[in-house]
């Protein structure tokens, strides 16, 4: 038998040194996590769920916490798409915080603001759709969807839609060609061309009017039917926001149930760990922060994403409870002295794509959550790139921990790439470091996460925030 020498590292599955006590644990939080994934498909049916399960666990709104106390537990919302929890530390907060950020957006299909139309040949009522982050266009036809968000009405009152979430409500669909019929109008497209983006279009009705005098009975038709049930009218879709995702429901994958599948675990597993870690504080050393943002998936903009200033207001928040006058220079302490992970996925190497990696530097599912130091595009474009003094910390936290972890780049240098909100929490000067699970079939309708790496990376961030 080979010798294992002890300066040598050597990556190993979890499951290799799992107690049984370990797997009932990894079992249990994938089902709790599951239920996050089927009821908080969207960002703002996430921001709902998270915070309903931060006030059974003694959270109030910020605006109720009158002073700084230690071991006081709030959250604050951002226009129902950020949530931010903390757990006030014994420490002042100039001296900085530790966060962990993820983001609650996934690759999804958004309606268009003037989508319903009616396909006279064929008689059937459509939606025009704009797909939502880096997808895989074919992977989003024949997939049953259901269509969430919220419609401002005419005279500015609101209407919440979630058609889908109750297994009786119908889908809706983006068709495709039969595979009879598709040799020369799609099959010799190169896979990015298979289904174009103006080809993604939602079959949602089909019964006319009964009145033949009324000209396109059948959009007409939805347009009564949407009426009837959240009274609405067609310009209403202008001040829309309609998210189609896939309702297939998470569930365990594999004879032995070692994966979870869902659609949206990128970056929705992150954000879930660190909220279930911060649960488990009494009085942290520093504060202790889980931030959920909202626009990852298109570069952090906007007035949700992390490239705002909602971080920093709440910041600024926390430090008038302990100094009603503070500086502006104090704030820029505490955002400089803070550290922070950045909670997102890696790619884990997928069976039949091993060529995308080298696999020195890549991602296995089930061996750990995932150092990333740096991401970015070929020559590190576009990434805040950790420093040693940082990795190393955070790497000592989680051995002294026994979190089990590996260190991983996202594919070969010139092979693709991708970015997280690290670089956002970097421009204030604070320490960033990328960390989270490795997935597999990541932006696809139904993304793989090993039950081990799930728990792996809420034993991470629980280690990170309170070290």
């Amino acid at each position: 038998m080979a010798k294992e020498h002890k300066l040598l590292m050597e990556p190993k599955s979890i499951w290799e040194t799992a107690r049984e006590s370990d797997k009932k644990n990894f079992f249990a939080l994938a089902k709790d996590y599951s239920v996050f994934l089927d009821q908080g498909r969207t960002e703002r049916l996430a921001v709902e769920f998270l915070a309903k399960l931060a006030q059974k666990h003694g959270f109030v709104p910020l605006e109720k916490q009158k002073k700084w106390q230690a071991g006081a537990r709030v959250y604050a919302l951002n226009q129902n798409k950020n949530i931010v929890l903390a757990v006030l530390g014994k420490k002042p907060l100039e001296q900085g915080a530790s966060l962990i950020a993820s983001h609650l957006d996934a690759p999804r299909v958004d309606l268009k603001q003037n989508p319903l139309y009616q396909d006279e040949d064929l008689q059937m009522a459509l939606l025009r759709t704009h797909y939502y982050g880096g997808v895989k266009k074919y992977q989003w036809v024949n997939v049953p969807l259901g269509l969430f968000g919220r419609v401002i009405r005419r005279d500015g009152t609101y209407v919440d839609i979630a058609l889908g979430q109750d297994p009786d409500d119908p889908c809706l669909v983006i068709p495709d060609i039969l595979p009879h019929l598709n040799k020369k109008e799609q099959s010799e497209r190169k896979a990015g061309e298979v289904i174009r983006g103006e080809e993604m279009l939602l079959v949602c009705g089909g019964i006319p009017v009964a009145d033949k005098e009324v000209k396109q009975r059948v959009k007409t038709a939805v347009m009564e039917h949407l009426h009837r049930l959240y009274k609405i009218e067609e310009e209403d879709f202008v001040s829309a926001e309609l998210e189609a995702v896939p309702l297939t429901p998470a569930r365990f994958v594999g004879f032995d149930k070692s994966f979870l599948g869902g659609y949206g675990q990128d970056d929705k597993i992150c954000c879930y760990a660190s909220v279930r870690a911060i649960f488990d504080f009494k009085v942290p050393e520093r504060t202790a922060l889980a931030v959920c943002v909202d626009k990852e998936e298109i570069g952090s903009e906007g007035s949700t994403g992390m490239q705002s200033n909602f971080l920093v207001n709440f910041l600024g928040d926390l430090m008038a409870l302990a100094q009603p006058k503070y500086s502006e220079s104090s704030l820029r302490k505490c955002l400089a002295n803070s550290f922070a992970l950045s909670g997102d996925v890696n790619a884990a190497v997928e069976p039949n794509f091993k060529g995308v990696h080298e696999m020195s530097n890549a991602c296995r599912a089930g061996f750990g959550v995932v150092i990333t130091k740096y991401t970015g595009h070929g020559g590190k474009s576009g990434s805040s790139d950790a420093n040693a003094e940082f990795v190393g910390y955070v790497r000592k936290i989680f051995n002294q921990a026994v979190v089990p972890w590996q260190a991983a780049a996202l594919g070969k240098v010139d092979e693709g790439g991708g970015g997280t909100v690290a670089k956002f929490l970097a421009r204030h000067g604070m320490n960033v470091l990328d960390c989270g699970p490795g997935l597999l079939s990541m932006h696809s309708p139904f993304e793989l996460v090993s039950v081990a790496d799930l728990y792996a990376t809420y034993l991470g961030y629980k280690a990170f925030l309170n070290a």
